[in-house]
């Protein structure tokens, strides 16, 4: 295993930083975002604030100005903590628009945040960073996405991965702390905390939480239900919270990057408005712990294999997302008559790629149902249609639908 470096993330800091005054690294906590200032700072004249100090925090608190006064580079780690800076350091570059100001850390959607002023704009470029991805834990090179739109059904991919490897692979998920421990037992400590520590700190500091035993409640139930449509009003009865109480939890929870809530997909932009989002952990291994399975359960008949690795493959897709040449949207499909497609990535261009996924290491014409639908429905613009399963072989399934194995997710190079 490679070191545990955000590579990719490391060269869009730094090109963001040529001509942005203000960069944000924007991601879960314990995502790497530390190494990867490191990184990035170890190539300037830096000088670091951390506002999850006490000492620093409230020297922010009382002198916001001075806090955020360097000749250069400052890295202030945290910035949720005291959103109040964002108003001195738009003073501040605004004085001095030099680019490469600032590099600014958070593990919640800055913007999101009652407490923050929306202090930045055309000042700030924000890089968002996930857990690691398959391709930078094994050293690969996650090009799946530029891939299938360039190559459309002439896409091909072999694979070697056993169907318990990719248990092992879900539970194990991307955060460093549980890549590097290889003990199940130590792994679901780490997660427990990690979950109990957000809830504790992060999440309270976005949203009124009167009663944290609801909200741990709810993570569960959330955690049951990745990979299907979420609406708010289905949630009543089973945590007895009300709809609004339900909306501001969800919304805290994808704030500080736990979970995702994926969009549904319409050529009519008013539909796809209104449409009800599916919903996804970020981290497969906290969405694992969470369901209380390890890689030798999911295998076991009956065991949430299906909807864990839906949930996984939907988490490197939109980590994908953040890298690929290809600018695209992550949206999923499903319409009046019950067509489903678990992924539907959409250019700017308008040109579609669907992706369904399947647990079997078989694949007939059923499960091309959704995707046949959306290329029915777009034409020239569907480039192609392929369900990942867990099988080995790439498999035609007629004009531009193919069966391709999952580990082309992060096997997969980038055409040249």
């Amino acid at each position: 295993m490679p070191d545990l470096i955000p590579r990719r993330a490391a060269a869009q800091v730094h090109a963001a930083l040529a001509d942005t005054r203000v960069v944000l690294i924007n991601g879960a906590r314990q995502a790497g975002k530390s190494t990867l200032v490191r990184v990035v700072a170890g190539d300037h004249l830096a000088e670091r604030r951390d506002l999850d100090r006490a000492q620093d925090r409230a020297a922010a608190l009382s002198d916001p100005t001075g806090f955020v006064d360097s000749p250069d580079l400052l890295v202030i780690d945290e910035i949720q903590r005291a959103p109040e800076l964002l108003l001195a350091i738009k003073s501040s570059v605004d004085e001095d628009p030099r680019p490469g100001r600032y590099l600014l850390t958070g593990s919640s959607r800055l913007f999101g945040m009652v407490a923050a002023p929306d202090a930045l704009p055309g000042r700030m470029e924000t890089v968002e960073l996930w857990p690691f991805s398959q391709g930078e834990i094994d050293g690969s090179p996650d090009g799946f996405i530029d891939a299938a739109f360039a190559l459309g059904p002439d896409l091909r991919h072999e694979s070697t991965v056993s169907r318990a490897d990719y248990a092992a692979r879900i539970v194990r998920g991307g955060l460093p702390e549980a890549v590097a421990r290889t003990d199940g037992r130590r792994r679901g400590r780490f997660f427990d905390a990690y979950v109990q520590a957000l809830v504790d700190r992060d999440v309270r500091q976005l949203s009124d939480i009167q009663r944290k035993g609801e909200l741990r409640t709810m993570i569960r139930l959330l955690a049951a239900r990745s990979g299907t449509i979420i609406v708010p009003g289905a949630l009543e009865s089973s945590l007895a919270l009300a709809r609004p109480t339900i909306v501001r939890y969800l919304q805290a929870l994808e704030e500080i990057f736990l979970v995702k809530r994926i969009p549904g997909w319409s050529r009519n932009l008013g539909t796809r408005a209104t449409a009800a989002p599916k919903l996804i952990f970020a981290d497969s291994g906290i969405l694992a712990n969470e369901v209380g399975v390890d890689a030798r359960a999911l295998l076991r008949p009956g065991a949430p294999f299906g909807p864990l690795l839906e949930s996984f493959v939907l988490s490197e897709i939109a980590r994908q997302l953040t890298w690929s040449d290809q600018l695209a949207e992550l949206h999923h499909y499903r319409d009046h008559s019950q067509f489903e497609v678990d992924a539907v990535l959409e250019s700017r261009h308008g040109q579609v790629v669907g992706i369904e996924v399947k647990a079997a290491s078989t694949v007939g014409p059923d499960d091309f149902r959704g995707l046949r639908r959306l290329a029915d429905r777009l034409g020239d613009d569907f480039v192609v249609g392929v369900v990942l399963y867990t099988g080995t072989a790439t498999l035609p399934f007629g004009d531009k639908l193919r069966a391709v194995p999952v580990s082309a997710l992060w096997q997969t190079p980038a055409p040249a």
